[in-house]
């Protein structure tokens, strides 16, 4: 079967395995091949994270196992999606703590990923809300993982691109709510310093995002729309809204230039409004925005895209990020899905991705010479101290990933342990030297 990522970028042929139980999932880890397995949620991750010879998908590995409806303790299996959960128990106001921009992840995928969101400053990522996990291995079999016991192991799975074993099911802590309205707040700003002047002055607010021109240049440089969130402590609970829009084909690479991108960007730049505009929104239209729009991927014509997402350190502030935007817009590589937020305080996952300090993310259609100007990338964002997003990505090199997560060699000695790395790879990991 032919797969890729949400990227569309590589595309392999893979032999897909879809268990029905846990016993099964185990008895293919343990079958003695040594084919390369991963185990595959909802495809949401952009590169080849999730791809390999073998794929284990959870797709009915699905079910809500147990709710508490006074703490609101989850226990879900892997397969089930945010979106899922969202549409059960948001109406009996309870809510996730932590959502990336889709709804359509896996419970797996999201700890794999350890996700974060718009609210990274208050409520850190996924994981922190992750009571425990079962997670199949290949030679200790069904292992009980959390803060508490197996700590290592749920170190490395959390944020560990599915490389320690299979997740099999969750126990989340879900947070009560009074409305699943939104209430918003735009602002607009002049360039990248007025843009990490506000993020800062309001880092306390509950979720924030901006969407930020990587095209313009000089004195309108990293101008944005910024939103800033919170959920209504009153307002009732509505459903979740219907996907309205599908890209049907797939469009002509040549759409996306700098000039499109750069008149997207100056109308939905001057679309926001000079003052302060509060209103009350659906969840569904803060945190998952493109769900309302099947297939968006389909936008990048048929040769794909990556998604680079990088972070720095809050230390490296304005000047890092000043480089790094001068880059992108003399390149003339245009990304019109551009979001800049800051981060909280890193968690102790061996390969979480954040870390205190503010985060960009691009999209770029592949093209010849894109990886070697997203080398560079590389080069500056590490020397800055920062990282990309292994969720995100598709090119990383090895000797650049060692130097963006020194805890690497934990996560292999980990997998040394549960007989992970005579199985359990994908081509990222292989790629990156995660052996």
């Amino acid at each position: 079967m032919k797969l890729s990522g949400w990227g569309r970028y590589p595309q392999i042929d893979s032999e897909v395995f879809s268990p029905q139980t846990y016993e099964s999932v185990l008895s293919r880890l343990c079958s003695g091949n040594k084919t390369p397995k991963i185990a595959r949620g909802m495809g949401r991750s952009y590169g080849d994270s999730a791809l390999a010879a073998h794929s284990i998908h959870t797709r009915y590995l699905d079910g809500f196992l147990h709710f508490d409806e006074e703490s609101g303790l989850l226990t879900c299996a892997a397969g089930a999606t945010l979106g899922e959960i969202l549409k059960v128990f948001a109406p009996k106001g309870w809510f996730l703590p932590v959502v990336p921009g889709t709804k359509f992840v896996s419970v797996g995928g999201a700890i794999a990923s350890d996700i974060h969101g718009k609210g990274h400053t208050i409520d850190g990522c996924f994981s922190q809300y992750v009571r425990s996990i079962k997670l199949a291995t290949v030679s200790k079999g069904i292992l009980n993982c959390s803060t508490q016991d197996n700590t290592d192991l749920f170190r490395a799975t959390c944020g560990g691109m599915g490389l320690t074993g299979v997740i099999l099911e969750a126990t989340i802590q879900l947070r009560k709510v009074g409305s699943s309205l939104i209430r918003q707040e735009t602002y607009k700003t002049k360039n990248l310093s007025e843009t990490i002047s506000l993020l800062d002055r309001k880092h306390a607010a509950a979720y924030s995002a901006a969407w930020i021109d990587c095209v313009s240049t000089g004195e309108r440089m990293g101008r944005s729309v910024i939103y800033l969130g919170d959920h209504k402590e009153e307002g009732g609970f509505v459903g979740n809204e219907n996907l309205k829009l599908s890209v049907p084909f797939d469009m002509p690479g040549f759409l996306l230039n700098r000039f499109s991108v750069g008149a997207f960007n100056a109308v939905y730049y001057h679309k926001a409004s000079s003052k302060t505009l509060h209103q009350d929104v659906s969840f569904e239209s803060f945190f998952f925005p493109l769900d309302s729009v099947l297939n968006w991927n389909r936008i990048y014509g048929r040769k794909g895209f990556t998604q680079y997402q990088l972070v720095i350190p809050k230390t490296a502030g304005l000047e890092a990020m000043s480089d790094i935007l001068q880059r992108i817009t003399a390149s003339q590589k245009a990304s019109f899905l551009a979001v800049f937020k800051a981060f909280g305080a890193a968690n102790e996952n061996y390969l979480s991705f954040p870390m205190e300090g503010y985060t960009l993310s691009l999209d770029f259609k592949i093209s010849s010479d894109l990886f070697k100007f997203l080398d560079e990338l590389d080069h500056i964002v590490a020397d800055y101290g920062g990282r990309v997003y292994l969720t995100k990505d598709v090119r990383l090199t090895e000797n650049m990933f060692k130097r963006m997560y020194p805890n690497w060699q934990m996560v292999s000695d980990i997998r040394a342990q549960v007989g992970a790395n005579d199985v359990i790879h994908s081509l990222q990991s292989q790629r990156l030297g995660l052996l």
